[in-house]
């Protein structure tokens, strides 16, 4: 695609193209609900309890279409997203705060950043690292948060991760859409115990010490090594499959989200992205 807000050599392409990424997916949602507003948001207005595969569908779906639409696509879901945000609102929250949406942007780039690495067995350079920075600022402006509101360089954003990481005081709420995420309603009932084993291992693993802490997770010596093993079977077997074994569940959201938008009637009001 040529005409996305986004190219085939930018780095945002490469790594999210990976459909093993959507395995991090648990802690990336519970490191942003480790903001307690984000969290009370989630608990009183999502439907991540009730259906979470309709969740993912949605969530993946608006990320694959920021970062391989077009930017026709991109603005117009995007718009969408905003709008239905608009009535997520509480005592002491808005889904549309720029504070949130930067720390929801900031997740998405660190475990990202993290488990691409540990997958590939890749160290990022800095350089690569202050692109791909700039390039997930998208995850946050394209639904109306001010740029300058985001750290403005790579180091700018770790001084701030880590602040939030070491002050961030999870809630109740926090901790109950943990046991939501972590304990799936799907089909299939036991089916799924051996892969969720998994996806919780991952998500344990990869939370930040602090925040794994806070949700009260026991990490034990035999956890570690369980974890580092897992992460050694990952690293050998997946990089093998082929590009398009790997990037299947990218274009199956690509394509329900799109037959989504075409079903849109009217045009909605875009919010527009620099160039």
């Amino acid at each position: 695609m040529t005409d996305g807000i986004f190219t085939d050599g930018d780095l945002i392409r490469v790594i999210t193209q990976e459909g093993a990424l959507i395995a991090a997916g648990g802690a990336a949602s519970l490191l942003q609900t480790a903001h307690p507003k984000v969290a009370q948001g989630v608990y009183d207005h999502s439907y991540t309890a009730d259906d979470p595969a309709r969740r993912l569908r949605n969530t993946m779906g608006w990320l694959y279409v920021v970062q391989f639409g077009t930017r026709e696509e991109a603005e117009t879901l995007s718009a969408l997203v905003t709008k239905g945000h608009e009535a997520i609102t509480g005592p002491d929250y808005e889904a549309n705060d720029p504070e949130l949406q930067v720390w929801v942007a900031s997740t998405l780039f660190a475990v990202a950043t993290q488990f691409y690495q540990l997958l590939f067995r890749r160290k990022f350079s800095e350089g690569e690292l202050e692109e791909f920075y700039q390039q997930s600022k998208v995850y946050a402006t394209i639904l109306g948060c001010p740029e300058d509101r985001m750290p403005k360089t790579y180091r700018d954003f770790r001084e701030y991760y880590a602040g939030m990481l070491h002050s961030i005081e999870i809630s109740d709420a926090s901790r109950a859409v943990a046991v939501q995420v972590l304990n799936p309603k799907l089909p299939g009932g036991p089916l799924n115990a051996p892969g969720l084993m998994m996806i919780r291992l991952l998500t344990a693993g990869l939370m930040p010490e602090p925040i794994r802490v806070q949700y009260g997770w026991k990490w034990s010596r035999a956890r570690e090594l369980r974890f580092r093993l897992l992460l050694a079977v990952l690293a050998a077997v997946y990089p093998r499959l082929p590009v398009r074994v790997r990037t299947l569940p990218r274009e199956v959201y690509l394509h329900s989200t799109r037959k989504m938008l075409a079903k849109v009637k009217r045009r909605r009001p875009a919010i527009r992205v620099q160039s």
